[in-house]
C-alpha cells in the first residue's frame, strides 16, 4: 500500500538567543509560522532486493547526504527501536531548499514518524510524538502539528498562537534563497545570546507595521557580515514595498511579506533574483 505525504516549510518570526545551555544547545525564542511549501514523502512496501530495514531514495532538489544519515531514516530509526516496525521503502521528492532556515529536514522527520504511527497503529497522541521528534533536531517537534507556535527551549516548548495567522491571511510570502549555505554551527559560533529588547510574541501580535523596528533575528547581524549579499536581497525586497523582511532561521532564505495589491508574483521574483531560488506564495487560514 502506497501512502502519499506532504510535508510543509516554515519560517521564524524573530529569532532570538537568549542564553547557552550546559548541554552545549541554546535557549531560543521564535515563532514558528508553517508556509504552503511542500516535500513529498511516500511510504511503499519494501522492494524485493531492499537489504535496509528503511530504504530511502530521494528526487528533486539536490542533498548532499547519505540516504543513510537522512532524517527521515533516523525517524524511521527511531521509532523501530521502540516499536516492532516492519521493512519500508520510502521515497522523498525535495521541493523545499536545504541549509535555507525553511526546516525542510526537520518537516521531513516530523512528517515520517505521523505517518508511520498512523500506518502502523502506533497509537502515540501528538504529544508523545513531540518528544520522539525532539530526539531527532530542535525545531522537529513544531512539524508534528505544524500550526503557528511560540517556542522556548531549544524550540521544544511549543505554545499555539491561534490568531496570529488570521492577521497574515492574504498577504504575499516571497521567499527569495540565494546559492549560499549556512551551516548552523557557523551561525552559531560567533554569536553572542542575549535577552531581546523586544519578545518576538508581543511583537508578533501588533500589527506588521510595527515589526520591522521590534521583531529581530539574531543570526542576522554575523551572517550578513559574512554574506554581505544577503542584506542587499532585504534592502531590495523593502524597496518593492515589503512590509516586513527577514532571514528564516540561520539562512539562508530570506522572506518578506508584501501588500495584498502587490503584483509582485513567481515571475517578476525569478527576473528580479535570477540567480537564486525564488517563490510566491499566498497566506491561507491554518486548517
Amino acid at each position: 500500500m502506497q501512502e502519499i505525504i506532504t510535508a510543509c516549510a516554515k519560517i521564524n518570526l524573530g529569532l532570538n538567543v537568549v542564553s547557552r545551555r550546559s548541554d552545549g544547545y541554546h535557549n531560543i525564542e521564535t515563532v514558528f509560522f508553517p508556509i504552503p511549501l511542500y516535500d513529498r514523502i511516500e511510504i511503499n512496501e519494501p522492494t524485493k532486493t531492499q537489504t535496509d530495514a528503511c530504504e530511502l531514495t530521494v528526487t528533486g532538489n539536490i542533498i548532499d547526504c547519505d540516504p543513510k544519515t537522512n532524517l527521515v531514516v533516523k525517524a524511521y530509526n527511531l521509532l523501530s527501536e521502540m516499536f516492532p516496525l516492519p521493512r519500508v521503502s520510502i521515497h522523498l521528492d525535495k521541493h523545499i531548499p536545504s541549509q535555507a532556515g525553511l526546516g525542510g529536514g526537520s518537516s521531513d522527520a516530523a512528517y515520517t514518524i505521523r505517518a508511520l504511527a498512523e500506518r502502523f497503529d502506533l497509537r502515540l497522541d501528538s504529544t508523545q510524538m513531540e518528544r520522539y521528534a525532539a530526539r531527532l533536531g530542535a525545531d522537529c517537534a513544531f512539524f508534528i502539528r505544524s500550526v503557528t507556535a511560540y517556542a522556548e527551549g531549544i524550540g521544544d516548548k511549543l505554545y499555539h498562537i491561534p490568531g496570529l495567522r488570521r492577521q497574515l491571511v492574504g498577504l504575499r510570502l516571497a521567499i527569495v534563497k540565494p546559492a549560499i549555505n549556512v551551516s548552523t554551527h557557523e551561525a552559531y559560533a560567533t554569536l553572542h545570546p542575549h535577552y531581546p529588547a523586544y519578545n518576538c510574541l508581543e511583537t508578533v501580535m501588533q500589527p506588521i507595521t510595527t515589526w520591522r523596528t521590534r521583531l529581530v533575528n539574531d543570526f542576522e547581524e554575523s551572517v550578513f557580515a559574512r554574506y554581505p549579499e544577503l542584506l542587499e536581497i532585504k534592502r531590495a525586497l523593502y524597496r518593492l514595498g515589503a512590509h516586513y523582511v527577514s532571514m528564516s532561521g540561520s539562512g539562508s532564505a530570506m522572506y518578506a511579506f508584501l501588500p495584498l495589491d502587490t503584483s509582485l508574483g513567481k515571475l517578476q521574483l525569478r527576473r528580479l533574483f535570477p540567480e537564486c531560488y525564488t517563490n510566491a506564495l499566498s497566506i491561507k487560514p491554518e486548517s
